[in-house]
């Protein structure tokens, strides 16, 4: 939100500075973004053309000479075709910066002839696009004095970063309402519009809607025999400097309204208008070419104003080309109108039309202010256009039903700690427009037509806080603790932390992706539920809540790889969402790696495969992500079972299922589906995982959280390889749980490291080798002591798995 210093003062009586004003204005929640004092015109003066010869080397150029009111006149080559000996204008001196061609002036030589700096054209000085010749000002102009004082031009320029809770303040009133009641000045009070009206308007109005919020309101006025040119230039001077370029007198008097009083308005060539105007939902397909000489088609979710031609408007958006106001506009039709926000918002967004008005009315303007509005600006377009105001039409307006808020004084103290008298919340409220009714330390407040965000006593806290001044609240210290080993965090806080630090610690990268992911994308990964669908998605392609973290962290690995970075190793710890409920919301570490990002490192496989690197990610180190997660987050990994099949998202002979006993699911693992990675237009060799944090169950309790004294053997540890002979159906896991459960004490680890089939091991039959490592603890084992324990090992897979003894 954009407006000058002197805008501002027009509602604002004080004496204040401008760095006084932009303090206070951040003090009060109108956080300044950016202040443009326009100290790049300081450098021009008022000069005047003493002489003006032709150029010796050079037709259409000439060599003034230039006094800037210091006695020392200077010689200026210049080609513009109005320069003349006597004209007074704008010059800059070398070494001043011209922003309208982003140059700074050095002495220069043209076709032989010095030049010490430079009569300006408006483009020049960024005031407009005219560049036909060098600005020409008035005889009485004061030479030598500061151009931008004369010209207007010194106005500082202020903006603020509003937040979506303020639509009182994306007008100038309500910014110095603010200031006001922040005690910096006083609000000026605004005259009411007096004009005289003749006959009715003569366009009828119907309103046409299933929903009545869709219209609450609709004003309408006909102004005849207007004369619609260039609007004054101290309307022009305020528009340019908020960055919007004047157009005509009327259209520019619906920007100003914008802007002054938070109030977007429309007007219609009244000659372009045929028949009566209707507000309806638009019909499926329809189209309208709009002021942006752009066309949209339309559907029936957006509400349009139509006459017998068709589309003229969209609703608080945007009007259309063809009804638009132009030099030859002597009939006008003014138009102040309610629409419902969230439909603005949602059509607004849909159509990619980001407006002023529709900045305004997703917001919430004021509906008292609708036909007031009306009457304001129709006593405008009489000030600047002439005509006759025939009498207004107002359709579906049944008034506005203020909001009352309970609220005791007390709460300022228990929400903010801050010391407030009753008095001065009283006085405070009232001066920003609320109606205070009651006595003691219990009041009704009646809520202002123009802060729809004000629904609670919470909330009008917040208005005495900001206005008293938050900077009044003192700093305390954090209360001590009554014991300095409690545990601050929780179990999943834990987690949470300790995920993120071990895959980090394996090559990965965290990312953050969002929470929201277009519907078919839902889909594809098991959500798409209505209960999860956003009412109002910041994007169309952004509009349910993801069920899975993995869509979004597969979409970045590709645009990483579209960038010529195929080699991603990428993971996310955040929430994922089953049900709209919150135990529906889980708490997940997700991953990928693509290419041969794998722990080993990426690379080719001729220049890494010393350390194992430069080959394709595959469900083992999916796999090995996903157990690193479990373990570091201190579950024990001997309970821990893994079983093949996944989601169908996953490969379905490639993917695993990581369980703690029959039910409790604790993650997925493995490459990906092709028909899952086209449907998301991804390829390349992918593979990923997911933990659930939140399914893991809770720690034992310990006595005491000092760690135990280290133990570690005397005796080596001993391997001993066997490969047994089983089923093709059988799984290798089976076998290392077998014989990792044959003795318990001496087994510390099983891996596998080699399976075989063949026709030598007969049809159905496959060989898996394990490594088992023992570790003695009391003592060095003898023969007979492996003897047994080969024994054990041996008879627990025969038993659990079927296998037997390769030969």
């Amino acid at each position: 939100m954009k407006f000058t210093l002197s805008w501002l003062k027009d509602h604002l009586e004080t004496d204040a500075t401008l760095n006084e004003i932009c303090e206070r204005l951040t003090a009060i929640g109108l956080e300044v973004e950016d202040v443009d004092d326009k100290a790049a015109y300081k450098p021009f003066v008022i000069a005047k053309v003493l002489s003006a010869e032709k150029h010796p080397s050079a037709d259409r150029l000439k060599v003034l000479m230039v006094d800037a009111g210091d006695g020392k006149p200077v010689q200026v080559v210049c080609g513009a075709p109005n320069a003349r000996a006597g004209m007074i204008g704008a010059f800059a001196k070398p070494g001043t910066y011209v922003p309208g061609i982003d140059v700074t002036l050095a002495v220069g030589n043209i076709r032989g002839v010095e030049s010490h700096g430079m009569m300006c054209s408006e483009k020049e000085l960024d005031m407009s696009d005219n560049h036909d010749g060098i600005i020409d000002l008035a005889e009485d102009a004061p030479v030598g004095t500061p151009f931008a004082f004369y010209a207007g031009l010194d106005d500082p320029v202020i903006e603020i970063n509003l937040t979506p809770n303020r639509p009182d303040c994306t007008s100038i009133h309500g910014i110095a309402r603010d200031l006001a009641a922040s005690g910096l000045g006083t609000l000026k009070p605004q005259a009411k519009p007096d004009f005289k009206t003749e006959g009715q308007t003569s366009v009828g109005l119907k309103i046409i809607l299933d929903d009545e919020r869709l219209c609450p309101g609709f004003g309408l006025r006909l102004v005849r025999g207007v004369r619609n040119g260039p609007s004054p230039l101290w309307m022009q001077q305020r528009l340019k400097a908020i960055g919007l370029r004047p157009i005509n007198a009327l259209v520019d008097i619906t920007n100003f309204m914008t802007f002054d009083h938070g109030r977007p308005m429309h007007v219609f060539d009244a000659a372009k208008v045929k028949g009566d105007l209707t507000v309806r939902r638009a019909l499926d397909g329809e189209t309208v070419l709009a002021l942006d000489t752009r066309e949209y088609k339309l559907n029936p979710s957006n509400v349009v104003i139509s006459d017998e031609n068709g589309v003229e408007s969209i609703g608080g958006i945007m009007g259309g080309e063809h009804s638009g106001c132009d030099e030859n506009t002597v009939e006008v039709l003014i138009e102040s109108a309610l629409w419902d926000p969230i439909n603005i918002a949602k059509s607004g967004r849909a159509l990619g039309i980001i407006t002023d008005a529709r900045y305004r009315f997703e917001r919430g303007v004021d509906p008292e202010y609708m036909v007031p509005g009306l009457d304001r600006t129709t006593q405008l377009v009489l000030e600047l256009c002439g005509g006759v105001a025939a009498e207004a039409k107002v359709v579906g307006y049944k008034g506005h039903q203020p909001k009352i808020v309970d609220f005791p004084y007390t709460e300022v103290k228990r929400l903010t700690g801050l010391e407030v008298s009753t008095e001065e919340s009283r006085h405070i409220l009232t001066r920003l427009g609320f109606a205070v009714e009651g006595s003691g330390e219990r009041v009704s407040v009646t809520v202002p037509s123009w802060r729809p965000d004000v629904d609670g006593k919470a909330d009008l806290v917040e208005e005495v806080m900001r206005i008293h001044g938050v900077d009044q609240i003192k700093p305390e210290p954090i209360e001590k603790l009554s014991s300095v080993n409690a545990k601050i965090l929780t179990t999943l806080q834990i987690r949470t932390r300790t995920a993120k630090r071990a895959l980090a610690s394996r090559g990965m990268l965290e990312a953050v992706t969002w929470s929201f992911i277009p519907e078919d994308q839902a889909k594809l990964f098991g959500g798409g539920a209505r209960a999860l669908k956003l009412a109002n998605p910041i994007a169309s392609d952004m509009s349910d809540m993801r069920p899975s973290l993995l869509p979004g962290l597969l979409s970045a690995a590709q645009r990483n790889a579209d960038k010529g970075f195929g080699d991603v190793a990428i993971f996310e710890v955040s929430g994922t969402y089953e049900s709209d409920r919150p135990e529906g919301q889980r708490r997940v570490a997700g991953g990928i790696r693509r290419g041969t990002a794998t722990i080993n490192g990426t690379g080719r496989l001729w220049s890494n495969a010393a350390k194992g690197g430069g080959k394709p990610v595959d469900v083992f180190d999916a796999k090995a992500d996903a157990l690193a997660v479990l373990e570091a987050c201190g579950l024990p990994m001997g309970n821990v079972q893994v079983e093949k099949g996944a989601p169908e998202w996953y490969h379905p002979g490639r993917s695993g299922t990581i369980k703690m006993g029959p039910k409790v699911v604790l993650g997925y693992f493995g490459e990906f589906h092709p028909k899952t990675l086209g449907a998301l237009d991804v390829s390349g060799a992918l593979s990923g995982f997911e933990v659930f944090l939140d399914a893991m169950p809770e720690p034992k309790k310990k006595a005491t959280r000092t760690k135990p004294p280290l133990e570690l053997s005397l005796f080596q540890v001993v391997k001993r390889d066997f490969a047994f002979v089983v089923s093709s159906d059988v799984e290798a896991g089976a076998i290392v749980k077998a014989a990792s459960t044959a003795d318990r004490k001496l087994i510390t680890g099983v891996n596998v490291f080699d399976v075989f089939e063949g026709a030598s091991l007969g049809e159905g039959r496959k060989s898996i080798a394990v490594e088992v490592l023992i570790q003695p603890v009391e003592r060095t084992l003898t023969d007979e002591d492996f003897d047994t324990l080969t024994a054990k090992i041996v008879a627990n897979v025969e038993k659990t798995t079927g296998g037997t003894l390769r030969a």
